[in-house]
């Protein structure tokens, strides 16, 4: 097991998420069968792992049921190793708390992209921290429901861990083993410091790409016979559901914000320029230009890493019955500022 530690994060949380000999993962619940919540279940199941599912909605239970994610939980399944809890980022902290209440499982994860309110809300609410451990898989499809789901969908992806300081370390290493099964590499990394990095490489593009693509919504035929595929790459993310996205980016809105801003000044930079025109204005944009080229290029290099990760993963022994790999521990750097021009 490889744990990645990100600024902010405690020796302890770190040896207790590596250490050898982690315990086995033989049974899980989870919550919400969505394409995140279903995906896990598939990568589970692919391991030998007993699933039981839950979710409000009959009709995407049955489906990930008919999927083979797992079976319905029902009053005398026995209690989870884990219980994840694949719901809405504002509906974590309720739902965590009745399934401690009705004691579903030994540990406690989410897997929702904010983490800074659900850690702040959680002891309030009555929540055991000792049993929690927020969590937060950086994978993901614009498609939604448990149709798109993929049993390979976190394979050599990274998996943000945020524990509390008082969760026990037992509950931290029982989801760490989670994260392996499923091909996963955890990181452990505080709560505020996760949500300004997913603002920058996740909720803020996702922004970008809608606002890029509502100036579409009401175009003409001519326009859009036109368009190639560079705006439909563009756009791409744009085709989220409108809903859980409000509730994402309204759970990290500081941040996000941040992000946005320093965004609009950049476009409000290049906007000037090109209506000012001369050679100041080239020099404007190929400023931004040349960065824009750089940082795609290291968007494209940490995107092949992460592919080649998945390769080496996907020819390994299932994580559930390899032994556990010695901790190596590095710090990650989070992504540098967005500059204004």
């Amino acid at each position: 097991m490889v744990i990645t530690t990100i600024a902010g994060a405690t020796p302890s949380h770190v040896k207790a998420a590596g250490t050898p000999g982690s315990p086995a993962v033989r049974r899980v619940t989870v919550i919400g069968t969505g394409v995140i919540g279903t995906s896990v279940a598939l990568a589970l199941r692919g391991a030998g792992v007993q699933v039981a599912l839950s979710d409000r909605d009959a009709a995407s239970l049955a489906q990930a049921v008919r999927m083979g994610a797992g079976v319905p939980l029902r009053p005398g399944t026995p209690p989870a190793d884990v219980v994840v809890i694949a719901t809405p980022p504002s509906t974590v902290v309720p739902v965590l708390r009745d399934a401690q209440a009705r004691g579903l499982g030994a540990a406690y994860t989410d897997v929702a992209s904010a983490k800074g309110r659900i850690a702040a809300e959680a002891e309030p609410a009555g929540c055991d921290l000792a049993s929690f451990v927020p969590g937060h898989p950086m994978a993901g499809r614009e498609l939604s429901g448990p149709a798109a789901a993929r049993a390979e969908l976190f394979a050599g992806r990274p998996w943000a861990l945020c524990p509390h300081a008082g969760t026990s370390p037992e509950a931290i290493a029982l989801v760490a083993r989670l994260v392996e099964i499923c091909g996963a590499e955890a990181q452990v990394v505080a709560p505020g410091a996760h949500d300004e990095v997913v603002a920058a490489v996740s909720h803020a593009p996702h922004v970008v790409s809608a606002a890029l693509a509502a100036h579409f919504a009401a175009a003409d035929d001519t326009t859009l016979s036109l368009a190639g595929a560079g705006l439909g790459d563009t756009t791409r993310i744009a085709g989220g559901a409108p809903s859980l996205w409000c509730d994402i980016l309204l759970q990290n809105a500081e941040p996000v914000a941040a992000v946005l801003e320093a965004v609009a000044l950049e476009l409000a930079a290049a906007a000037g320029a090109l209506r000012a025109g001369g050679a100041t204005a080239s020099g404007v944009l190929a400023d931004l230009l040349v960065r824009g080229n750089l940082g795609r290029e290291r968007i494209v290099e940490a995107a092949s890493s992460s592919r080649a990760r998945a390769a080496a993963s996907a020819h390994e022994p299932a994580a559930q019955a390899a032994p556990a790999v010695p901790l190596r521990a590095t710090r990650a750097a989070a992504p540098a500022p967005l500059r204004a021009a």
